[in-house]
């Protein structure tokens, strides 16, 4: 799952800073209950953030915020792509041009990439006003770069197991990986 501008890119500042994060589909009324089922702290949106609650999409405003231990991230693209492809049983990571490295070490140590354990490398994409899905170039340009990255670690194709997975930073020595 690629969404470049903000939720991937946010799901990996959040995870560095030791945050499980929980995507959904829509900041309304049953975001707050999700929330507060999981015990974590609900994103806003970036106009809607201040100093007493910090946390939104914004990867700059997370990386500034304290964070917490669980993070609920809403949006209309990346997160809704995440929770629906999870809930269906696959695995989701999380991967953004930043930690594109990481993400496609992480599906090679685990055998991803093979025949039995084929992946998908989703570009999210945006919404016309109609309500209908557009290309995204950042997102094609981040998925490709997974891509890339996957070929680089001699596995030619992604792949996936059951759970959603969040790697953060490029892989080194500090990797960070959070169950989505």
């Amino acid at each position: 799952m690629v969404d470049v501008l903000s939720f991937t890119t946010a799901v990996g500042v959040a995870v560095e800073g030791g945050a499980a994060v929980h995507p959904y589909r829509w900041r309304d009324a049953t975001a707050v209950a999700y929330a507060r089922e999981r015990d974590a702290v609900l994103a806003v949106g970036r106009s809607e953030a201040t100093e007493a609650h910090p946390w939104s999409l914004s990867p700059a405003a997370l990386r500034a915020a304290p964070m917490p231990d669980r993070l609920v991230l809403p949006s209309p693209n990346g997160s809704t792509i995440a929770a629906e492809a999870a809930s269906g049983g696959a695995t989701v990571v999380a991967a953004s041009l930043r930690n594109r490295t990481a993400v496609a070490r992480w599906l090679t140590d685990r055998g991803y990439g093979s025949e039995d354990r084929p992946i998908a490398v989703i570009a999210s994409g945006e919404r016309w006003p109609d309500g209908s899905l557009r290309p995204a170039l950042e997102d094609l340009l981040g998925a490709g770069a997974v891509l890339s990255a996957l070929v680089g670690t001699g596995t030619p194709t992604p792949r996936g197991d059951r759970g959603g997975h969040a790697v953060g930073g490029d892989g080194g020595p500090g990797r960070r990986l959070a169950r989505l």
